[in-house]
Formats: structure tokens, sequence, C-alpha cells
């Protein structure tokens, strides 16, 4: 009976201390799991800096996408307004013209034409000048009759006009009528380009016949690039011409514009087309290119601190505050508006002293410590 006594104490002490391996690894288990402590070398080499939420202000962002584009202005077609054959070019898509360059030589029996009967209207105006003036003596000294003068003036005149219309047809097909002799006479005129820019279209090809009315290229001047934004009914009203824009393309890179118009009507998704002016020309701006858009529209004073001190966990916002000097908490907080590098902090943390950079050395050294 003694021995039973005895062994039953022994199992209960047993019981009551752990095994050396257990004591070892309950002493070794994290207190706190979303407590980090640093060293003064960690907290040095990391770049760590400690502050506080700071008031700020805070504007609202508007997110809008809309694309590159370019006024009507900017955008040419180019034709030829007498039509021909095309006897040879040289453009592809993408290449960079010049303001009177010849883009294409175009030949036609109706260009030769035109020169002559400009030439023979012409020797024909100085016939009739000569007979004018001649008549116009004649008749002051009653020499001839007033019909007879009014009769060679209307011809002297009517050859006036048709030289002139003669010569403005010229003109269109890009030739010169005062530098136009019986010995330059020539059966091909160039087209040339009516502004600089880039060739967008090339509609034709050697050989080929182009009428009047065809487009035979379609150049783009992009000096005067802007970006036409797509804004909702229900935001209109809170936009304003010189308003900021902070816009940016998928590779990432931002651009400043300001609100130029706002268009006064909606279209069937009920938005409205806001133009918008570069500050800046880039030519890595293409006519055609998405861009998304972001608008200040008002302005408040909010809590806020630096992004740098915010931290993403598990689609969750956190910053890291203070319990000693070398003791950061894990806090989850609630988050407004971006702006300007700044996170609006809707949690109340005044007073608090928190991480304001380098809060993703904590969240690493934090979760790589709960690994181990």
């Amino acid at each position: 009976m003694r021995f039973i006594i005895i062994t039953a104490a022994y199992i209960f002490l047993l019981a009551c201390n752990p095994a050396p391996a257990a004591r070892e690894e309950a002493a070794t288990a994290p207190v706190v799991a979303n407590e980090v402590q640093l060293t003064p070398e960690q907290f040095k080499n990391g770049g760590i800096a400690v502050g506080t939420v700071t008031q700020q202000d805070m504007h609202t962002v508007l997110k809008v996408n809309g694309v590159v584009d370019v006024p009507p202005q900017n955008i040419v077609s180019v034709s030829i307004p007498m039509g021909g054959y095309l006897k040879g070019m040289q453009l592809l898509p993408g290449m960079e013209v010049k303001k009177g360059q010849v883009l294409a030589v175009m030949e036609d029996q109706q260009y030769i034409q035109l020169q002559q009967d400009y030439l023979v209207a012409a020797s024909r105006l100085r016939f009739l000048e000569a007979d004018y003036a001649r008549q116009r003596e004649l008749n002051e000294t009653k020499t001839n009759s007033d019909k007879v003068f009014q009769q060679v003036k209307s011809e002297y005149e009517s050859q006036q006009v048709m030289l002139r219309s003669l010569a403005e047809k010229l003109r269109l097909i890009n030739i010169s009528p005062e530098r136009l002799t019986p010995q330059h006479i020539t059966r091909s005129i160039g087209v040339p380009a009516p502004i600089s820019g880039y060739v967008t279209k090339v509609n034709v090809n050697t050989g080929r016949y182009v009428s009047p009315t065809e487009v035979l290229f379609e150049l783009i001047n992009p000096a005067d690039l802007h970006l036409s934004l797509t804004v909702f009914e229900k935001d209109v009203a809170g936009l304003a011409p010189g308003q900021k824009v902070t816009c940016y393309a998928n590779a990432g890179e931002k651009y400043t514009a300001t609100i130029h118009l706002i268009t006064r009507s909606l279209d069937n998704n009920r938005a409205a087309e806001v133009h918008c002016h570069f500050e800046k020309y880039d030519k890595r701006l293409l006519p055609g290119m998405f861009m998304n858009g972001e608008i200040a529209l008002d302005n408040a004073q909010v809590m806020a601190v630096p992004d740098d001190a915010l931290v993403k966990w598990e689609n969750k916002s956190f910053v890291f505050v203070a319990k000693t000097a070398d003791t950061f908490v894990m806090t989850p907080v609630e988050t407004g508006t971006n702006y300007n590098g700044y996170t609006e902090i809707k949690t109340n943390l005044s007073g608090k002293q928190l991480v304001t950079k380098q809060a993703y050395t904590l969240l690493m050294k934090l979760k790589n410590s709960g690994e181990e």
C-alpha cells in the first residue's frame, strides 16, 4: 500500500514538470506575433525613420481614362486637284516629312494642256492689250466709234479674267505661272507636304491613276497633341478649365496636363469629352495611345502619413507603432485618399510615434522571424 502511494506521487510530479525539450520550446516561442524588435545597428542601417501622423492638404482624386489625340487642323489628307498617274514616291507610314517636301511626282497630259492654254492666253492678252491701247487713242480723237472701242475693251478684260483663272489652276497643281515659259512646259508635277509632321497613311502605289477626290496620303502634326478624357455626367460638374491632370500610360511614365475645354454635351453613354493640353511635349506620346488620368477635385485637411510608412499584408494596410524605442507593433489602419506621396489615415493615431520610412523592412523582419 505504501509503495502504491509513492508511485502515484512520482507520476504527479512528472506531470507538473514538462520535459527539458518542451521547456526549451516554450522559452523560444514568440510572445507577441505582431511585434518586431530592432538593434541600434539594424535601426541605423535600415534607414528607418520615426515620426507622427501629420495634417496634409489632401485632394479627392477623380480617376478617368482617355486617349491621346490631335486637333482636326493637325491632320491633313493630301490629294491632287486634277488627278493623274503616280509616277513615283518613296513614303512609308511613320516617316517624318517637312513642309514643302515633295511627297510624290504625278504625270498626266492634262497638265501639259493647262500650261499650253495659259501660254496661249498670255500671248493673246498681250495682243489685246496693245489693241486696247491703240483703240483708246483713236476713240479719244473720235477716229473710231464708241462701239468698236467698247468691243475691244470687253475682249481685253475677258482675256484678263481667263488668264487669271488659268494661273490659279496652275497654282493648284504647284506650277508657278510667273516662271512658265514655252521652254519650260512639263508633263509632271510634284506633290508637296502641306505641313511638317509624320506620314500616317499611304493609300496609293506607283503607276496608279488617282482621281481628284482620292486621298493619296495622310499626314499628322504632333506638335499640338492633347489628351481627350471621358468623364461621366455625375463628375463633370466638378471640373473646370485650368485644373491639373496627372496622366500616365501603361509604361508608367507620368505626365502633367491642364484642362483646356469641356464639351457641353453628353454622348450616348452619358459622358462628356474633356480636352487637356500637355505641359511638355514628349515624342513617345502617339496619337491613339490610351492613358489613365487623375484629376484633383477638392482640397481638405486630413491626417496622413507618407506612403513609405504603410505596408500591405493579406490585402490589409498596416503601420508600425512604436511601443518602446526599439520595439514596434504592426497595427492595422483604415486608409483614405492618396495624393502627392501621402495617404490619408482614418484610424486615430494621435500622439503615437510610428515608423514613417522603410516600414517594409520591419515587415520583412517580422515575417521572416515568424517562419523560423
